[in-house]
């Protein structure tokens, strides 16, 4: 594209945000609407959403993550102040739009991505089962509206807002060191064990998505399998995966390679710089488990190494009855065809198999290894490739 082009210009000002979890503001589709070129005016509205405001009455109104308050604070940026929205709505706020949406101008559009008309206002409808993702939001006569990474005007009243999970691993040893394990359910309990009566008993909650320090013994109680931890406690494999050091050190790691060991089984992530492990947390893979990955969702297990990247790139399926479209799925990382590492914006159970086959991130995870894995993206652009050259990846289960 030339400098001059518009969706160049539009770019200038917006764009990915890589120093926070999410590079960018997401939505999943909530009540299907329009999406518009530019700002609607009011004929507009009339005619592409004539029971508007009976609609907003009741969004207004509403409780829950169906209402207007709902998580407000994902459409704005961190140090913004939130408006309330039926405030905005009753007074028709507005902010100042962006330069290539005043004065009733149309968003830039890519070749071969036009409207059915070239003065229509409206793109198409929503579908359902889509998440979007924004460079900005604002308020225009009492709504707002988001700008998406395809320049579309989408109202965000017919999204639900994401906020992604917070979790994120543990730095290694820094945080913590091994033995230690990360409790993956919640409501995990921490037991005692009395030998004589061979009785464990409940003492105290295990915090969900804790790291907690062992002993490095472990003990069979009534058939279940628990860790001691350096309190004198014992906890459930069944709610929390045990990570240790590599037994038998890998020659890629005796080389000194970064590489990233997965384990499907205990649902874990750890990088290493050579021998050294320096990074451990929770993952989401396949959730077919440790089946045959051509028939099923289970993710593809051996050894790989990553060898495209993006910071975002859209996924989607198109399986009866588990279609849908995932715009802008951030920081994704190839090492095999489709299987991929990527944040997972929609979904917190890390921890837990829950992918079509790739492994899932909570997204502070996804970008810290993002920027530690090659090849390494440079500044400004969106991806890299390195076929053969990559960080390796061993997937085991």
């Amino acid at each position: 594209m030339e400098v001059s082009d518009p969706i160049v210009s539009a770019m200038r000002s917006l764009g990915p945000v890589l120093d926070r979890k999410l590079p960018y503001i997401y939505g999943t589709v909530r009540r299907p609407g329009p999406v518009y070129r530019k700002m609607p005016s009011h004929e507009d509205l009339t005619v592409a959403e004539p029971d508007l405001p009976k609609r907003f009455d009741r969004w207004l109104n509403a409780d829950g993550e169906s209402g207007a308050n709902f998580a407000q604070q994902v459409w704005l940026p961190a140090e913004a102040l939130v408006p309330d929205p039926k405030e905005a709505w009753l007074n028709k706020l507005s902010d100042p739009i962006p330069e290539f949406l005043q004065s009733g101008r149309f968003a830039p559009r890519s070749s071969g991505d036009v409207a059915s008309s070239n003065t229509a206002s409206v793109l198409g409808t929503m579908a359902t089962r889509v998440g979007y993702s924004l460079l900005k939001t604002f308020l225009f006569e009492g709504r707002r509206y988001g700008v998406s990474t395809k320049f579309e005007v989408i109202p965000t009243d017919r999204l639900r807002p994401i906020q992604g999970s917070d979790f994120h691993g543990f730095r290694i040893p820094e945080d913590i060191d091994f033995p230690f394990a990360i409790v993956r359910q919640p409501g995990a309990m921490l037991m005692s064990y009395d030998s004589g009566s061979k009785k464990a008993t409940p003492k105290q909650r295990a915090p969900y998505r804790s790291a907690i320090k062992l002993t490095g013994k472990q003990a069979f109680f009534r058939g279940k399998l628990y860790y001691e931890t350096v309190d004198g406690l014992w906890l459930s494999d069944r709610d929390a995966s045990r990570l240790d050091p590599v037994r038998k050190m890998p020659a890629w790691g005796t080389n000194g390679e970064k590489w990233i060991d997965i384990n499907v089984t205990k649902q874990t992530l750890a990088l290493y710089e050579g021998k050294k492990a320096v990074y451990a947390t929770l993952v989401s893979t396949g959730e077919a488990g440790l089946s045959d990955p051509a028939n099923s969702t289970a993710t593809k297990r051996g050894i790989y190494r990553i060898h495209t990247k993006h910071v975002s790139t859209t996924m989607d399926s198109d399986e009866v009855g588990e279609e849908f479209e995932l715009r802008d799925v951030p920081y994704v990382q190839y090492f095999e065809s489709n299987y991929a590492l990527h944040g997972a914006y929609w979904h917190d159970r890390f921890g837990i198999p829950k992918s079509h086959g790739c492994i899932n991130l909570a997204p502070e995870d996804a970008r810290r290894i993002f920027f530690w894995t090659e090849p390494t993206v440079p500044a400004g652009w969106h991806g890299a490739l390195l076929p053969l050259k990559g960080t390796l990846l061993f997937v085991h289960p």
